[in-house]
């Protein structure tokens, strides 16, 4: 299994970009950053773990655009891949992101991913024009719209909410193909669209026993006609050797450690202790200069 950390990022604390040169030098394989364009103050759609308007954490008022957090992070590292855990693509004009994400792929050397959500926030996603009940269909067309001007020379679509005509758009990613995966909870409906749309599954955190949803997968993936295995992407909290041994077993592929919202010179810390744990190997890439992506003190 590949392992990786995910930075809830915010305002304050360790920054992106020192996240994951620590990382990176610490043998993770990924680094992986959230969105939230915003939070409504008045909402009706419950936090999955709260199970109401409540958030069990304030970052979510505070979280850093994930596409600039990855571009600092893309100028200090070398190896380690990029992606979102997870990003919101329903909320932006696909033509716009489909630059963005390409643009920072080409930048990065092709080590640029994509983790995407249906979003349990839909008062968000209605500030946005996402009509209600048409968060999967509008998640769809947009991926799909993306991939058309990332692999088409004259990109063209034409959908329900997304259509525009014969139109050149470059850079291309460097990767050629865009990794996704969808951060939802395991069932079959999620499945099944993710065997349609996506490359892979992101846990969610209240996702339980993994064994039958990751059988389940793999038998909608084979009946929707997709080769080899999906990826599967496990959130872990604290290390815990017997439920990595489990998670390998069963054929999870990587698994990504959340960070405490502590100081940055404690997070690094704990990153280098957690790699310790997993036995990972120190990268000696080149020297970066932190101190220019370090946060402002408040």
């Amino acid at each position: 299994m590949r392992y990786g950390i995910v930075l809830f990022t915010s305002d304050r604390g360790i920054s992106p970009a020192v996240a994951a040169v620590t990382a990176e030098r610490s043998g993770f394989d990924s680094f992986y950053v959230p969105e939230h364009t915003h939070i409504p103050v008045v909402r009706a759609a419950a936090h999955p773990t709260t199970g109401d308007a409540t958030l069990p954490d304030d970052r979510y008022l505070r979280t850093l655009d994930p596409w600039v957090a990855l571009a600092t992070a893309a100028a200090v590292t070398d190896r380690i891949t990029l992606s979102t855990a997870v990003a919101l693509p329903a909320e932006h004009h696909p033509i716009a992101l489909a630059k963005t994400i390409a643009s920072l792929d080409h930048l990065a050397g092709g080590r640029v991913g994509l983790g995407v959500g249906f979003g349990w926030n839909t008062d968000e996603l209605a500030h946005h024009g996402v009509p209600a009940g048409k968060r999967r269909t509008v998640l769809r067309e947009h991926l799909a719209a993306m991939r058309a001007l990332w692999t088409t020379e004259e990109a063209a679509f034409d959908g329900e909410f997304v259509t525009f005509g014969p139109s050149w758009s470059w850079p291309k990613p460097a990767s050629k193909h865009i990794p996704v995966i969808l951060g939802a909870a395991g069932g079959e409906k999620s499945f099944t669209w993710l065997a349609k749309n996506a490359d892979g599954w992101l846990t969610t955190p209240t996702e339980g026993v993994l064994d039958d949803k990751i059988a389940l997968l793999h038998r909608i993936w084979r009946d929707n006609g997709r080769d080899g295995t999906p990826e599967i992407v496990a959130l872990a909290g604290r290390h815990d050797a017997d439920q990595l041994a489990r998670w390998a077993e069963t054929g999870v592929t990587e698994v990504v450690f959340g960070l405490p919202d502590l100081e940055a010179d404690v997070v690094r810390g704990y990153i280098g202790k957690l790699a310790g744990k997993l036995g990972l190997t120190a990268y000696d890439g080149p020297d970066r200069r932190l101190a220019e992506y370090a946060p402002p003190t408040t």
